[in-house]
């Protein structure tokens, strides 16, 4: 007796609609859209407006204002070590002269080319040259100090951007305050503030112990339920704490607190006097203190005192001097009339692009998909942006050219794959959709090197522009190309 054969089940061919839902790649677009309206639109926090989408200034209004570092990049040659020259120049010129180079030099105040020459060569170095501005390490600190500066006062549409040189010296930096007015703005970026700690000796006279750079750490403002006094809390280094405690000894505030309060000051202004505590004058007495407090008043005056003090304990003093070289601003009513046109912008571009395509294929079903393919890619985008992106003017403008640029992606897919108007089999549309996604992918390249430089060179607005487009062409590549490749198959199967 012969053993029947098993026939092998044959997979089940699904086309139209029910092919489409059970793609991966429609399935992946579709979950990514419905994400990103969640992340656009989802009520969070206390937010502003009917979007979680950040604004810059251009469309939220706000100022921004351009520093200028006040210090030089001296270029040398030079034998001898250039740690040796950066310490010789340091005591000549009397002030912080730091090596960022072989044969550069970050001095950190402003001079002369003759006194620059004069203290080259007393280091045993010849003086080359010299450009205003900083290294990259000096750049980044200033930058990431500002960020601190303005982000904790509660200012989160903030955009600090260094201006390097194609050399690596930086010479500007660029704050950018989304929703704040421009004496505002000079208040939280304008002033260069310095925290000090010094303690009452002899009637008016105080002595110094300490400044902002003693902070290692610091708490959150927080209000006495008992007193209704704010405070911020901080900690000092072990250097601070130990100088806290030879003054205190030295001028008898541990014997006698009331006559030798401990008075802080920002800029010279005092932010905060008052004797130690008995606890804490016998703590002193006997060993460094690390924890201390600052008492800054009550209510809104004190909170927001309290609020000040914590960011320049957090950020300290800049490392270099800086001047205001140029600033502006945009109010709030021209902000949203440039949204209006934006929007407007946007639709416009869709329209055009949408007649277009139908003038060249005359078929709404092959238009439809196109267009609702390249809104789907705007979409995901949006979402992305809410997180790592504020929208500007020059966002808006490269959502534009992504808009564009996608659907010319989409007609070479549309024409690549299509032949005399009709499909072909399965497997040669396949190997047409490959040779195609192929093109896209090449071209995409291409424009993705060509954006990189704009965003680690940080040019402000330009690198918002660089980040949009490469996202853009990102998400086409890889979700919204090939997602409209599967559904162009499906609708041009059905109507052939």
């Amino acid at each position: 007796m012969k053993k029947q054969p098993v026939q092998k089940r044959e997979k089940k061919e699904y086309h139209g609609f029910a092919a489409l839902i059970r793609d991966p790649q429609v399935i992946i677009a579709a979950i990514l859209v419905l994400a990103a309206l969640i992340a656009i639109f989802a009520p969070v926090g206390d937010r502003e407006g009917i979007t979680n989408l950040q604004f810059g200034l251009d469309l939220e209004g706000g100022s921004w204002i351009q520093l200028e570092f006040q210090a030089d990049v001296v270029t040398v040659q030079t034998l001898v070590d250039i740690n040796a020259v950066a310490q010789s120049m340091s005591k000549t010129l009397d002030c912080t002269v730091i090596p960022i180079d072989l044969g550069k030099v970050e001095v950190d105040k402003k001079f002369t080319e003759a006194e620059l020459k004069s203290a080259a060569a007393a280091a045993g170095a010849v003086f080359i040259g010299c450009e205003p501005g900083v290294g990259s390490d000096t750049a980044d600190s200033v930058k990431r100090i500002l960020e601190s500066k303005v982000n904790s006062l509660g200012t989160s549409d903030v955009k600090v951007n260094v201006l390097t040189n194609l050399n690596g010296v930086a010479q500007y930096v660029r704050v950018e305050l989304a929703g704040v007015d421009m004496q505002e703005a000079q208040e939280i970026v304008g002033k260069q503030r310095l925290f000090e700690i010094r303690v009452q000796s002899v009637g008016d006279s105080t002595e110094h112990v300490l400044y902002g750079d003693s902070v290692i750490s610091v708490q959150t403002p927080m209000m006495d339920p008992a007193t209704g006094v704010w405070g911020v809390g901080f900690t000092l280094d072990d250097a601070g704490a130990l100088a806290l405690q030879q003054a205190c000894i030295e001028t008898g505030a541990t014997k006698n607190p009331a006559a030798h309060p401990i008075n802080m000051y920002l800029d010279s202004e005092m932010v905060y006097s008052a004797p130690l505590s008995y606890e804490l004058a016998l703590s002193i007495s006997k060993h460094p203190v690390n924890q201390l407090s600052a008492s800054t008043g009550v209510g809104e005056e004190g909170k927001q005192k309290a609020q000040e003090l914590e960011v320049h304990l957090r950020a300290g003093a800049l490392p270099v001097e800086v001047e205001i070289a140029g600033s502006g601003s945009t109010s709030a009513a021209l902000g949203d009339y440039f949204k209006i046109i934006c929007v407007i912008a946007g639709i416009a571009a869709l329209a055009a692009v949408a007649i277009t395509v139908y003038l060249r294929y005359r078929v709404a079903a092959i238009v439809l998909p196109m267009v609702l393919t390249n809104v789907a890619e705007i979409v995901i985008l949006l979402g992305i942006s809410v997180f790592i992106q504020q929208l500007d003017l020059a966002a808006i403008a490269a959502l534009i050219a992504v808009l564009g640029t996608g659907i010319d992606q989409l007609v070479i897919i549309t024409d690549e794959v299509m032949h005399e108007g009709r499909v072909p089999s399965k497997v040669i549309y396949l190997k047409r959709l490959k040779r195609a996604l192929l093109i896209i992918m090449t071209s995409a390249a291409t424009v993705i090197i060509a954006m990189f430089p704009l965003i680690i060179m940080d040019l402000s607005t330009l690198k918002g522009f660089a980040i949009i487009n490469i996202l853009g062409i990102l998400i086409g590549v890889l979700i919204t190309r090939p997602a409209y490749g599967r559904i162009v198959m499906e609708i041009l199967s059905k109507k052939n």
